[in-house]
């Protein structure tokens, strides 16, 4: 568990902006898991961010970002990308190890060092896959994307992208050998929500979160 003083209004707005480009909703129980923080500390955390007027939360419990808080949030995003693309691209780290470092450089970049990323780096996607902030759902269909979740067996795909909020997952599929830009074949959608796929190295199988976290893309486009 964290101290709540170590988790920033930043890491809050960010969490929501990333739910929202996952296609989900946020309630306050969901940041105390991904943040680790106690309930009550996210309780004063959104009473902080509501009183300032970066977040809305309903009736329902669902928090929303207000227009300055996505503001705030997409900027802290901005520069977790950038960083994630530096960290990467000229220090040659590994994709599956950059996005706690980022996690903590993100806070410590000036507008100056922010522009000098941007004219060095340019656009592009950073090393999971992603924009800045990763498509929604529908948005990845329309491209003809799928997660593995959903893909059909028999078919080969390469892996597009990664959700990249839990450093933990990320480790765990670079264990069991998926990493973007892969090939892999899916071999069965299985009873129990798992997917049993063939990759270079062998066969394997994921349960139902790890293989929503993983979107892909035909082999023969």
């Amino acid at each position: 568990m964290k101290d709540s003083i170590h988790v920033s209004k930043e890491n809050y707005l960010k969490a929501v902006l990333e739910a929202e480009a996952e296609g989900r909703q946020v309630i306050p129980a969901t940041l105390a898991h991904w943040l680790e923080v106690s309930p009550p500390a996210v309780t004063m955390a959104l009473k902080r961010l509501k009183r300032d007027g970066y977040v809305e939360v309903g009736e329902d419990g669902i928090v929303r970002l207000t227009d300055k808080g996505r503001e705030t949030a997409y900027n802290t995003a901005l520069r977790h990308h950038l960083v994630e693309r530096m960290l990467s691209e000229i220090f040659g780290m590994e994709w599956y190890e950059i996005h706690e470092e980022a996690e903590r450089l993100e806070h410590a970049i000036s507008p100056a060092f922010e522009a000098k990323l941007q004219e060095r780096l340019g656009d592009g996607a950073c090393p999971h896959g992603n924009a800045v902030l990763p498509e929604k759902p529908e948005e990845r269909k329309r491209k003809g994307e799928v997660p593995l979740s959903e893909a059909v067996p028999g078919s080969k795909y390469v892996v597009a992208s990664l959700h990249e909020r839990d450093p933990q997952l990320l480790l765990f599929l670079h264990r069991s050998g998926i990493g973007p830009g892969m090939t892999l074949r899916v071999i069965s959608q299985n009873y129990d929500q798992t997917v049993s796929i063939e990759l270079p190295a062998g066969s394997s199988t994921l349960g139902r979160p790890a293989a929503e976290a993983v979107w892909l893309r035909s082999a023969s486009v």
